[in-house]
């Protein structure tokens, strides 16, 4: 043997072992990219007008008081976020295209529908979600406006959004028809106004996630103006749409002195 044969079969050997580690590599890569992963792809979803129909009924209905007319070039949009089934399949390359993309966010799947294993068990507790955040809003406009229910019936209607994020806007939709900007005008001014926010029975406004596509979803519908709980400003920055104004809000009393303000070209909160 040679000086230089147990150098060749060194070389050979290592070879032969790159070569097996970039089999095992490229098999690993290949499962990943097949293999079902725990995240959800969410995108912008639908808006909704509680100061309009939805299904031909008013999406606000009151009873035992006296109802303003809105005016019919304003709107408050409520918005939502669509994100793929809890059963969906999403592979590794959903998941970075979806990274990628301004238009879409991928979250883990749990964050997206923390309760539940089936479609069927999510939509009923979004549903109850929902519910609970129609009654708090219609609480929180009544006490706002020195109202009680005693006195004041308020009938929410609106079908296929869940969850509690839409409890700000239904608050201010309340107090829209009911008392306008205090001064016989219309709390939009004119404008579409959109946004989002939990709301509490002191009026409390709370933050509720997936700002960054709700954003994009009310510029996408005309919006101007999105109000934002104050802690989610950022999120909101982050793929602000041209055109859009954000106002930061804590409270349903900020909100409706700010959009009072933006009426009336006084100071308005930014983030």
């Amino acid at each position: 043997m040679s000086d230089d044969q147990p150098s060749l079969m060194r070389g050979r050997r290592r070879r032969l072992l790159l070569a097996v580690c970039a089999a095992l590599v490229a098999a690993l890569l290949a499962v990943a990219a097949l293999a079902p992963l725990p995240f959800s792809v969410t995108y912008p979803g639908s808006t909704a007008d509680v100061l309009g129909e939805s299904d031909g009924e008013p999406v606000i209905e009151i009873s035992g008081a006296p109802v303003r007319e809105p005016d019919p070039s304003g709107a408050l949009l409520l918005t939502t976020i669509t994100a793929t089934s809890p059963d969906a399949t999403v592979r590794l390359s959903d998941v970075v295209s979806g990274y990628l993309s301004p238009d879409r966010a991928v979250m883990p799947r749990d964050s997206v529908y923390p309760v539940g294993d089936s479609t069927e068990e999510i939509r009923e507790h979004n549903t109850a979600q929902m519910l609970q955040s129609q009654e708090t809003a219609v609480t929180a406009a009544l006490d706002y406006l020195g109202m009680t229910a005693e006195e004041v019936s308020v009938e929410l209607n609106l079908e296929g959004v869940g969850g509690p994020s839409a409890g700000l806007l239904f608050s201010l939709g309340i107090v829209n028809l009911l008392q306008g900007d205090g001064e016989g005008g219309d709390l939009t001014g004119g404008r579409v106004i959109a946004g989002t926010g939990t709301i509490a029975p002191d009026g409390t406004v709370g933050s509720v996630g997936g700002v960054p596509l709700k954003v994009q979803a009310a510029r996408r519908d005309g919006a101007t103006v999105f109000l934002v709980p104050r802690d989610e400003c950022a999120d909101a920055q982050a793929n602000l749409p041209e055109g859009l104004r954000l106002i930061p809000v804590t409270t349903l009393d900020g909100a409706v002195d700010a959009l009072r303000a933006l009426a009336s070209g006084g100071d308005v909160p930014s983030c």
